[in-house]
């Protein structure tokens, strides 16, 4: 649509050409079930070693793309990591699990440089990168140790620079473009009720913030830079908390719009529209999938 022509105006159809350049230009001139492939493809996820990271992996090798994962323990999880690899040996696809503090640059470049390299080798470059390691820490602001909450954004924000600022740099280093996604939250939007978060909630805002700094500057490069932003999601780390305060869930269950809260698997489908060409014109943008907590007070 043209600038300044609203939706539903009398137009004529001979208003714009049939083959106006931008169609001839976007990746998404394709037929829709291309739009959410990533084959050919490398993306590497950090916090890729368990739960909503290893979620997340599964997606993007279902989509066809290989995957690296990153992560602080010592071992993925074994049996979320057992049915991965078998997937994607099933598919004809390589998965590859890499131990890495996201927080210590000179460990992380030579991660994205062994990444690269395979993926060079199976020609499937890095196009895609999701970063989704991070922290949670529940403390009354009061209470709050300048350390713990100098940790939450070191881990959070800088690691979540850190992952997306390598990942560019191989894709400028190529030429290939590409798709770079950083896991955000709700909470970078709102004050979570019954929640006394104020590091992560600040970590999250700024990491929305970065994303929409990192944009700017790398479309020129054909580096698409977005954040996903969950709602509250079954996780261990949030078991651990609803175990700890079971009141906790009552109030988020007061938000939830759709009945229940979030599980992993309802962001494999974002995870990969963000990725893919499907979203070849979506960038330093955020997309929010929160069960409807933010639509009501």
């Amino acid at each position: 649509m043209a600038p300044g022509v609203l939706a539903g105006s009398a137009v004529s159809d001979t208003t714009l050409p049939s083959n106006v350049p931008e169609t001839q230009q976007t990746p998404a001139n394709q037929e829709s079930k291309q739009l959410f492939s990533l084959a050919g493809t490398t993306t590497v996820v950090t916090g890729g070693g368990r739960g909503l990271g290893i979620t997340l992996a599964k997606a993007i090798v279902e989509a066809g793309g290989h995957a690296a994962c990153l992560d602080v323990l010592p071992e993925p999880s074994k049996e979320e990591w057992a049915g991965l690899e078998k997937l994607a040996k099933q598919s004809g696809l390589t998965v590859s699990y890499y131990r890495c503090d996201i927080t210590k640059e000179e460990e992380l470049s030579k991660v994205f440089q062994d990444v690269d390299e395979k993926a060079q080798q199976l020609n499937a470059p890095l196009k895609g990168t999701v970063a989704c390691a991070g922290i949670q820490q529940k403390v009354p602001a009061l209470e709050y140790p300048a350390e713990d909450f100098e940790r939450m954004l070191r881990v959070n924000v800088t690691g979540s620079f850190l992952t997306a600022k390598h990942a560019a740099r191989v894709m400028v280093k190529h030429r290939t473009g590409g798709s770079i996604v950083l896991i955000a939250s709700m909470s970078g939007n709102i004050a979570n009720r019954g929640l006394t978060c104020t590091a992560y909630n600040s970590s999250k805002a700024a990491v929305q913030q970065v994303c929409r700094s990192v944009a700017q500057e790398w479309g020129q490069y054909g580096i698409r830079v977005n954040t996903l932003s969950p709602g509250y999601i079954r996780t261990a780390m949030t078991d651990a908390l609803l175990q700890a305060e079971p009141e906790v869930e009552k109030t988020w269950m007061a938000g939830a719009l759709l009945g229940r809260l979030g599980a992993p698997e309802d962001f494999k489908a974002p995870i990969i529209f963000l990725l893919g060409p499907g979203s070849s014109w979506m960038t330093g943008a955020d997309l929010r999938v929160d069960g409807g907590h933010c639509a009501s007070a």
